[in-house]
């Protein structure tokens, strides 16, 4: 028996190069009203709600209203990606990284998408004319956590919020929440109940619509220690401006020993439209 048989053992890796677990994409920007827009800062006008006068005479003068405008402003910021691939690497790797890296970039902006509209939700909206007024978010549309995570109550309390404020019922709405809340209803027995719950939560795994509300689930939202900031909106009520779609460009770099760069850029921003529209709902986990 030949001893020196393992010096022709080889050593096989797989052809492909896979992607870690991650979010792929903006998992809000279609829930939310998208606006292509030019420049570094956006405007956006707003018309209020107007009453008409009743007519008791005949003849009378024509009645002239006063139709209330307001307006919102968005700050574009610009976000970016790139990274090398020497031509070493492509050698030494029994498939091109290349495509891997652009999607894993893709992702990225898709992300950091979704972190800019969740910012928007409870911040501070700039307003008037030139966008110089600050509008906080109302005290009122906040669902309190009560030491409780997610429940049946609070979605029917985030629904009346909105519907107290004449929100139209036919606009989408939605709600984003962490895997912590979708645990939260699955273990609710009026979420769990087929008769109840149209969408059959326990056959699937997963709620999909309840109480009028479309789910997204994601990881990104903010946890103060205490508690999960979820978000209940019609999909009118927050505005994702964009100046630059995400775009890539792979090129080699003659000053990097002519390395593949992969570089991907993208410029956005959002805003609250209309406070009557949005409802911050705390869960504790």
């Amino acid at each position: 028996m030949s001893t020196q048989i393992n010096t022709a053992f080889v050593n096989q890796f797989s052809a492909n190069v896979t992607m870690l677990s991650q979010q792929m994409g903006s998992l809000l920007r279609s829930t939310v009203d998208t606006e292509t827009v030019t420049g570094e800062k956006a405007f956006f006008d707003q018309v209020g709600s107007a009453a008409a006068a009743v007519r008791t005479t005949r003849h009378a003068d024509t009645p002239m209203m006063e139709t209330p405008h307001s307006r919102r402003m968005v700050t574009l910021q610009d976000f970016e990606y790139a990274d090398l691939i020497d031509d070493q690497d492509k050698i030494r790797m029994l498939s091109d990284p290349t495509s891997v890296y652009a999607k894993a970039a893709a992702a990225g902006i898709g992300r950091a998408m979704d972190d800019v509209i969740i910012t928007a939700f409870n911040a501070s909206a700039s307003t008037g004319k030139s966008g110089s007024t600050s509008t906080a978010f109302p005290a009122g549309n906040i669902v309190a956590h009560g030491s409780a995570g997610l429940t049946v109550a609070k979605l029917i309390s985030a629904k009346k919020i909105l519907d107290q404020n004449s929100v139209d019922p036919s606009i989408n709405r939605y709600i984003v929440v962490s895997p912590e809340q979708i645990e939260d209803l699955l273990n609710t027995t009026s979420v769990t109940s087929s008769d109840f719950n149209t969408v059959k939560a326990l056959a699937t795994g997963t709620v999909d619509s309840f109480v009028g509300f479309k789910f997204i689930v994601s990881n990104r939202l903010k946890d103060d220690g205490t508690s999960r900031q979820c978000y209940a909106w019609a999909e009118d009520g927050m505005k994702l401006a964009v100046g630059k779609e995400p775009s890539a460009q792979i090129t080699q770099r003659a000053d990097k020993s002519y390395a593949t760069q992969v570089y991907y850029c993208a410029s956005f921003g959002a805003t609250r439209m209309e406070e009557a529209k949005v409802v911050q709902v705390l869960c504790n986990e």
